[in-house]
């Protein structure tokens, strides 16, 4: 898409994180999602966002749950908020304080992630789907671009929805508790209540829920502290200036 100037508004790589990005999305929807939007640095695009996915302008389609948060700490709001299968989408620049720990903490509560902004590009991994202008431009959040990208993933998530057979689980999508390769991994959890007693176990989140774990490797922890946990323990701890991608 282009304007009569000639600028490329959406380039190639960003049509295709784009229609990557709503089809994740309609699945997810389909499963029962809600899109929780949060925009600290500038808060009318949360709201923007959250209203094209609830409001069907267009005859017959869906109102899609979706709604913005936009109270002094999105981290909190977020934490409280999201459950397991939803979808955390954030409209802010990479180095936003706030969106980079909400991405960090995600994978712990169960939630993919989308990203839009401009500038410096976050770290590969940073969200699920990173939505990206690659400008300088410090007016870009300004001049519609923005808004662009997200009417444009709206739309195509009620395009995936007109091909019922697209929103089925991939064949490489594991849904088997028992699943050695799965049951290998390290998973992210987030620490919800220290024990009183050391024996008792950590009160943690992941994205299958909450479970306890010892935490005999990793010492004291506190509530909301990052672990990796395998196999019913935490073997390391994630600082808070780490990142988990």
């Amino acid at each position: 898409m282009t304007t009569t100037d000639t600028t490329v508004l959406i380039d190639h790589e960003l049509s295709a994180d784009l229609a990557a990005a709503a089809l994740s999305l309609a699945r997810r929807f389909q499963a029962g999602a809600t899109l929780w939007v949060v925009s600290p640095q500038w808060e009318p695009h949360a709201h923007h966002v959250a209203v094209e996915f609830v409001h069907p302008v267009i005859m017959g389609k869906r109102a899609l749950p979706s709604v913005s948060l936009v109270e002094a700490d999105p981290v909190a709001q977020c934490r409280v908020a999201t459950r397991p299968g939803d979808v955390v989408l954030a409209v802010a620049s990479a180095d936003q304080p706030q969106v980079r720990d909400i991405m960090r903490r995600a994978p712990a509560w169960g939630a993919d992630t989308v990203w839009i902004g401009s500038g410096p590009r976050p770290e590969h991994g940073a969200a699920t789907h990173i939505l990206w202008v690659d400008s300088a431009d410090p007016m870009i959040p300004a001049t519609g671009r923005f808004v662009l990208m997200y009417h444009l993933l709206w739309e195509l998530t009620h395009v995936c929805f007109e091909h019922p057979g697209l929103l089925k689980p991939t064949a490489d999508t594991c849904t088997d508790d028992g699943c050695v390769t799965c049951g290998d991994e390290g998973r992210l959890a987030e620490v919800v209540a220290a024990p009183s007693d050391p024996f008792e176990g950590v009160l943690v989140r992941t994205a299958s829920g909450e479970e306890r774990v010892d935490a005999t490797l990793v010492g004291d922890v506190a509530v909301h502290d990052l672990l990796v946990v395998h196999g019913g323990a935490a073997i390391t701890r994630i600082g808070a200036d780490e990142e988990v991608w």
